[in-house]
C-alpha cells in the first residue's frame, strides 16, 4: 500500500489461483453461507452473507467481471492489505490488471465492475471496514512485475507471466515493450494440476489432495511414496516442456534473447525444467505484479498533481 494526499493506493492482482496485494497472498476459493461458519479464518461478511475465502482455487473464466466472486475477493484483498497497517477506513484508489490481450476490450467493463459501489461497508475476520473508492488504474498483467528491472532489458527479451489460468507473453526490446508482440495462452499452472491429479487416478485408482500436488509443483517434492511422486513429477516435466514449446511458437530462441518468468509457473520451470540458467531469470516474488501495479499507479497519480 502507498499513500498520496490521504488516498490509499492499493494494488490487487486478480489471479485464478491467488489474490495478491503488495503484502498478502490468498487462495481464490470462495464459498457462501447464510449463517456464520463454524470455523473462523478468512470470513468475509457482506450484504448479510458470509463467505469463506481461501480453500481451493477459482475456476478459469474468460471474463473476470462475469460473476460477483472477483468483486468479493477484491474486498477481501483490500481488507487484508489494510490490516497490515491496522487501517479500517480509507479512501482507496485501486490498481489492478488484466491479461495482455484482454485489456483492450475489457478494461472499462472491469473498471466499472470494481467501482460498482462508491462506498462499501463490510466485515472481514470480525473487523469492520469502510471504503470509499476514488479511482481505479488498470494495467496489463505481467509487465508491471519487471518495471524496476527494465534497465537490464537490453537487446531482445521475452517476458512470460505464467499464472494459474493463463500464460501471458510479451517481447521487451531495448527496455521498450512491443505491444504488437504480445499473446495470451490458456496454459496456466492449473492445466498441470488437472493433468497430475488425473494421472494419479488413472495409474493408481486413487484421488490425491490438490494441496499435495501443489506442494510438489512448488517445491519439487512432498512426503508421499516414490511411485506417486514420480508420476506427478513426470507430468510436471511434460507441462514445462509444453511451456517452452509454446514459447518457441512465438519465436523464443534462448541463444538470441533472455527469458524472464513471473508468476507461479516459475517454480515449475525451476523444479522440472531443462534450461540455461544464465539465460533465464525467474522472479520468485509472487507479489511482484501487485507491487508493480502499485508503483505505476502512484507515479501516475503523482504526475497529475
Amino acid at each position: 500500500m502507498r499513500e498520496l494526499r490521504n488516498t490509499k493506493i492499493i494494488a490487487v492482482d486478480h489471479g485464478y489461483g491467488n489474490m495478491k496485494t503488495a503484502n498478502t497472498v490468498t487462495s481464490t476459493g470462495i464459498k457462501a453461507y447464510e449463517t456464520e461458519p463454524i470455523f473462523t479464518g478468512n470470513i468475509l461478511e457482506y450484504n448479510g452473507i458470509y463467505y469463506r475465502i481461501g480453500e481451493g482455487h477459482k475456476e478459469f473464466i474468460p471474463d473476470k467481471a462475469m460473476d460477483e466472486e472477483y468483486y468479493l475477493l477484491t474486498l477481501m484483498a483490500i481488507a487484508r492489505e489494510l490490516n497490515v497497517f491496522s487501517i479500517r477506513e480509507a479512501d482507496v484508489h485501486l490498481a489492478a490488471g488484466l491479461p495482455l490481450t484482454w485489456i483492450r476490450n475489457q478494461r472499462e467493463a472491469f473498471r466499472s465492475y470494481l467501482l460498482q459501489n462508491p462506498e462499501v461497508h463490510y466485515l472481514f475476520n470480525g473487523k469492520e471496514y469502510h471504503l470509499r473508492f476514488v479511482g481505479c488504474s488498470l494495467y496489463p498483467q505481467g509487465y508491471p512485475a519487471i518495471i524496476n528491472q527494465l534497465g537490464n532489458f537490453k537487446g531482445t527479451n521475452l517476458l512470460a507471466d505464467i499464472g494459474n489460468g493463463t500464460m501471458n507473453i510479451l517481447y521487451v526490446n531495448n527496455k521498450k515493450t512491443q505491444e504488437s508482440r504480445c499473446w495470451t495462452e490458456k496454459l496456466g499452472v492449473n492445466q498441470c494440476m488437472i493433468a497430475a491429479k488425473n494421472a494419479v487416478l488413472d495409474k493408481f485408482g486413487v484421488k490425491i489432495e490438490e494441496s499435495t500436488v501443489e506442494q510438489i509443483l512448488r517445491f519439487g517434492t512432498a512426503d508421499i511414496s516414490a511411485p506417486y511422486l514420480d508420476c506427478i513429477s513426470s507430468i510436471a516435466r511434460q507441462y514445462v516442456a509444453e511451456l517452452f514449446s509454446t514459447l518457441r511458437k512465438y519465436e523464443y530462441n534462448p541463444d538470441l534473447m533472455r527469458l524472464y518468468v513471473v508468476g507461479g509457473g516459475g517454480c515449475l520451470i525451476r523444479n522440472f525444467g531443462t534450461y540455461d540458467k544464465s539465460r533465464v531469470t525467474i522472479i520468485d516474488d509472487i507479489c511482484a505484479t501487485a507491487k508493480g501495479y502499485e508503483s505505476l499507479a502512484y507515479m501516475s497519480l503523482k504526475r497529475r498533481g
